[in-house]
């Protein structure tokens, strides 16, 4: 399905970069380990009222999946969630440009963050059977990945025996198409061949078990929210994504913000925050 928000403003100025990187960043509760690397950590953060077990969102940074972005920027949407009822694991990884980071250890370390929320529920009021996962551009990517992991082949380095089962997949500004978006021109474009070791000409196999357009779509709900001033991700990548799953009969919608661009979808304090906490809201 598609829908079309109603524009908060006509005379908006989508905020850049650096309007996000020059927030204040909020302290977490907890900041954790679930891996032996020192990029295999995460932050978790609890609300304040109640005694839990909370609902858990799994929050995947952007930045081309390059290590020269980290987990700070979604600190804010982490705080805003947790203040909204939800406790969150704001996850880093290895990335581009770090040992192991790349294919296939960018994916292992998501996934395994992801699977640590059994570990978290064991020591925290957190309910491991109550989970979704969000993220923004390249970290939307890997949301819809983690969606969608189950049907990994048990040959492949990517497969878990057991995934940690989702309510639903956010995507603010995702990359779902790799390989169409891999020959784009743009921002974070060139970095997917990076991500990936090469070309999906080159590694077609690779780009099948990654790229969530390819892959065999799982049941688990997807939400992608776009802005139509983004200038970064295209919103067809939303719209080709959610025709491929209606027509496999999965449960997929588009949220268009017209008045939104990139960064807009992860500020809690841009005018669209509502029609994003209403959509994670809606998966729960």
């Amino acid at each position: 399905m598609f829908h079309v928000s109603s524009a908060q403003n006509q005379t908006y100025q989508p905020l850049t970069w650096q309007d996000i990187a020059a927030l204040p960043i909020p302290t977490p509760d907890h900041t954790i380990k679930y891996g032996t690397d020192s990029l295999q950590f995460g932050e978790l953060r609890l609300p304040k009222q109640g005694k839990g077990p909370f609902p858990v969102v799994v929050v995947v940074h952007g930045g081309c999946w390059l290590s020269a972005y980290n987990l700070n920027y979604m600190s804010h949407v982490s705080a805003a969630l947790t203040e909204a009822g939800y406790a969150t694991w704001n996850i880093e990884f290895r990335r581009v440009g770090d040992t192991g980071g790349g294919w296939p250890g960018t994916f292992q370390d998501v996934a395994l963050a992801t699977d640590f929320v059994r570990e978290l529920a064991k020591k925290h009021p957190v309910d491991a059977k109550n989970v979704a996962v969000i993220g923004h551009s390249a970290g939307g990517h890997l949301a819809l990945w983690l969606a969608n992991r189950e049907h990994i082949s048990a040959s492949s380095p990517l497969y878990t025996k057991k995934p940690l089962k989702l309510k639903g997949a956010i995507a603010l500004a995702g990359i779902p198409d790799l390989a169409t978006y891999g020959t784009q021109q743009g921002s974070c474009n060139e970095a997917v061949p990076q991500l990936m070791g090469g070309t999906a000409a080159e590694y077609p196999e690779r780009y099948a078990q990654v790229s969530p357009h390819q892959m065999r779509l799982g049941a688990v709900p997807s939400r992608l929210v776009q802005g139509a001033k983004d200038p970064i991700v295209p919103v067809s990548q939303a719209e080709n994504f959610a025709k491929k799953a209606t027509a496999a009969s999965a449960d997929s919608d588009v949220i268009l913000l017209p008045e939104a661009g990139h960064f807009d979808l992860v500020a809690p304090q841009a005018p669209f925050w509502p029609q994003i906490l209403q959509t994670v809201t809606s998966v729960f």
